[in-house]
């Protein structure tokens, strides 16, 4: 009997926000594996900001979704069907498999996935490409020590979240930036963060001031814009400035706004670098490793919002995202069927 899968397409290119018409949501036939191939059913999607630089045309880390191509996702499945020698029907994995619910693979960039460590979403969260993208980028790039301030924006978010937990893991001073008071509250009550700054109360640079007296040390930026702009104005001397995201711009129908005052760079000696997590890979397993002893000390906590739905709930469960109506790792379930 054919198998019927729902797939996510990249109908047009969004200009500034995203609208469902952008995508197209169609049933075909799942594929079948061919040899050295195995079949996927998809269980858990990760929604992410870089997920909107991805529809982009134009050159950046990763090639560009193309139109009527499937939207490029992270997720999780049970492999129901395989014809290759490393992957057995029942095994649970994460992969690139896209916006549908079922997904032909090859193997290539599939791993293994144990919930007997933590839960499925977990996995994509603290666990999988957010919680690595946080190691990597604030202990390779940003090299806090201890007693730093360490300053991060986004806070509230998937990757933000864990890089403050580990800075105070690593004995800095951690403060956050995040939008609203419930989403501050949960940073400092419940993640430990030593202090949190609401950028909708305004005056952002005045409370970077009250925050952090004696200048930032390490800046972990998810955001971009005006609040790059304050935190360099507030850089302590050979201040690190790490370049993870820059969500506030995803979306913006004109040029993208850069900080005007990047020579503060020079009046501290700091320095302004971006990574990929991609150029980590061989050493992810290390990070997994200690991520999950984190986990299981209880010195890291995870926050997955698991939205329940079908692949059709996907365009809207993406604009959630940036409206700001998450908070930690925003994960789509689809729902059995």
């Amino acid at each position: 009997m054919s198998i019927v899968n729902t797939v996510c397409r990249l109908a047009a290119r969004p200009i500034g926000m995203p609208k469902p018409s952008n995508f197209e949501i169609i049933d075909e036939p799942a594929g079948n594996p061919a040899e050295g191939e195995f079949l996927v059913r998809v269980e858990y999607l990760s929604v992410d900001p870089a997920m909107r630089t991805w529809m982009n045309a134009g050159r950046s880390y990763v090639p560009p979704v193309e139109i009527g191509e499937v939207m490029r996702a992270g997720g999780i499945g049970r492999v129901i069907d395989s014809r290759h020698p490393d992957f057995a029907a029942g095994d649970e994995v994460y992969g690139m498999f896209g916006v549908q619910r079922y997904a032909v693979s090859n193997g290539s960039g599939v791993t293994a996935v144990d919930t007997t460590v933590a839960p499925a979403p977990v996995h994509l969260g603290a666990l999988g490409i957010s919680g690595l993208t946080a190691y990597f980028g604030l202990l390779d790039v940003g090299r806090p020590r201890p007693g730093q301030t360490v300053v991060v924006s986004g806070a509230a978010g998937s990757v933000g979240s864990i890089a403050g937990q580990i800075a105070r893991i690593n004995g800095c001073r951690a403060i956050g930036i995040a939008g609203g008071e419930d989403k501050c509250r949960w940073l400092v009550d419940e993640l430990g963060f030593d202090a949190a700054i609401d950028y909708q109360a305004g005056d952002l640079r005045a409370q970077l001031k009250a925050h952090a007296p004696n200048g930032i040390d390490v800046f972990f930026d998810n955001v971009g814009g005006t609040v790059l702009e304050a935190a360099l104005s507030r850089l302590a001397r050979g201040a690190r400035v790490v370049i993870c995201g820059a969500i506030s711009q995803y979306n913006a129908a004109g040029e993208l706004r850069g900080p005007a005052n990047y020579m503060q760079l020079l009046v501290a000696r700091a320095s302004m670098t971006g990574f990929v997590v991609f150029d980590y890979a061989d050493r992810y397993a290390e990070a997994v490793a200690q991520l999950a002893n984190w986990l299981r000390s209880g010195e890291l906590r995870s926050r997955e919002q698991v939205v329940h739905g079908d692949v059709a709930e996907f365009p809207e469960v993406l604009l959630a995202l940036f409206r700001g109506d998450s908070t930690g790792k925003l994960v789509l379930a689809l729902d059995a069927r």
